[in-house]
C-alpha cells in the first residue's frame, strides 16, 4: 500500500504488504511455568503485567476504532480496519489464557485490576452514545484523543514486537517456547498493523497537538502498566521470599537489562519519543513488515492455525 509522501520527506512511504487478517492462533499453557524466564521472576512478571493490561486493552482499541468506521472513506483503510478488529480480537483472548491459567494456577489474583478495566469498557458505549447525542463535536474529539492514544500505544506495540522477534538471548535463556511464540506472533501482527490506527486517527481529521498530549497520556499509563503492574505481581508470587521492595526489584530488573531478558522500560519510553513525536512521522518508517511477515510463515501457533502467506 503506498501512501501520500510524508510531509518533509523525500520519498513515498510505502506500505506494501498482504491484507490485514486474523490468524485463530491457540496455546497450550498447561506445560508453562509460573517464571516462564528461567532464573527471573522479574522479568518474567514485567512481561506478564502486559498480560494483565492486553485483553481489556484490545477490547477499548476495536471500541475505539468501531467509533470511528461509518466516517471512513478509503475502502483499503476499512478493509485494514476489519483486518485490524480480527486480529485484537484473537490478541485479547490469548492473553486472556496467559491469566486463566498461568496465573490463576499460582494463585495470582488480577481481578482488581481487570475487572475495573472491564467496567470502564462496560460502560464506554453508553457514554459515548449519550455524548454524541448532547454535543457531537465533542464526541468527535475525545474520541480523536482516544485514536490517538491508541496510536501511541501501538508504535509501542510494534517497537517491542520488533525486539522481541529480533532477541535471540531468549532462546538462549531457556525461554518457555509457547510463550516466547505467544509473544513474537503478537508482536509480528503489532508490528503488520502498525499504521491501522494512526491512518484513522489521521482521517478522523487528527492533528499533530493532540497526538503530543496523547502520547504523554499514554506513556504514563504505560509506565504504570510496566512498573505498577510488575510489583503488583511479584507481591502476589508465591515463590519468591521476603520482602518485595523497589530496591530490590530494580538491582533485579537492571541484570534482567544486562542479560536481554526485558528492554530497558526508561529508554524503551522516552528514547522512542523523537521517532513518534517528529511531526512527519508516520508509523510505516519504523519496524519491519517483511521480518514480522517472515517469523509468522514460522510461528507453531500460527501454522498450526494453517496460516498460509500464499
Amino acid at each position: 500500500m503506498t501512501r501520500p509522501q510524508a510531509r518533509g520527506g523525500t520519498a513515498p512511504i510505502d506500505e506494501r504488504h498482504p491484507p490485514i487478517k486474523p490468524r485463530r492462533v491457540s496455546f497450550d499453557w498447561s506445560r508453562t511455568p509460573l517464571h516462564w524466564v528461567p532464573n527471573d521472576p522479574v522479568a518474567t512478571h514485567i512481561i506478564n503485567s502486559f498480560h494483565i493490561v492486553l485483553p481489556e486493552g484490545e477490547k477499548w482499541f476495536i471500541q475505539c476504532v468501531k467509533d470511528a468506521r461509518p466516517h471512513i472513506r478509503d475502502e483499503r483503510l476499512l478493509e485494514e480496519i476489519k483486518g485490524f478488529i480480527g486480529q485484537e480480537m484473537v490478541h485479547a483472548r490469548s492473553h486472556q489464557g496467559v491469566l486463566d491459567q498461568i496465573l490463576q494456577r499460582a494463585g495470582i489474583d488480577v481481578s482488581k485490576i481487570t475487572d475495573a478495566a472491564g467496567r470502564g469498557n462496560a460502560e464506554r458505549p453508553a457514554q459515548m452514545a449519550a455524548l454524541k447525542e448532547r454535543d457531537p463535536r465533542a464526541w468527535r474529539r475525545r474520541l480523536r484523543f482516544e485514536l490517538a492514544a491508541v496510536a501511541s500505544i501501538e508504535h509501542y506495540t510494534a517497537v517491542l514486537g520488533q525486539w522481541i522477534m529480533d532477541n535471540d538471548r531468549l532462546d538462549k535463556a531457556g525461554v518457555d517456547p509457547t510463550m516466547l511464540d505467544l509473544l513474537r506472533w503478537h508482536g509480528a501482527e503489532e508490528v503488520e498493523h502498525r499504521s491501522v490506527v494512526f491512518d484513522v486517527y489521521k482521517a478522523m481529521g487528527g492533528r499533530y497537538p493532540t497526538r503530543v498530549a496523547a502520547w504523554v497520556v499514554s506513556l504514563f499509563f504505560l509506565y504504570w502498566a510496566l512498573i505498577g503492574g510488575s510489583l503488583y505481581l511479584l507481591k502476589q508470587d508465591p515463590t519468591i521470599k521476603g520482602r518485595v521492595t523497589p530496591l530490590r526489584v530494580y538491582h533485579s530488573y537492571r541484570r534482567s537489562v544486562r542479560l536481554g531478558h526485558v528492554p530497558g522500560i526508561f529508554r524503551l519510553l522516552l528514547g522512542e519519543a523523537p521517532v513518534y513525536l517528529r511531526p512527519g512521522h508516520h508509523p510505516s518508517k519504523v519496524c519491519s513488515t517483511p521480518r514480522a511477515l517472515d517469523y509468522l510463515t514460522r510461528s507453531p501457533a500460527a501454522r498450526a492455525a494453517g496460516y498460509d502467506p500464499y
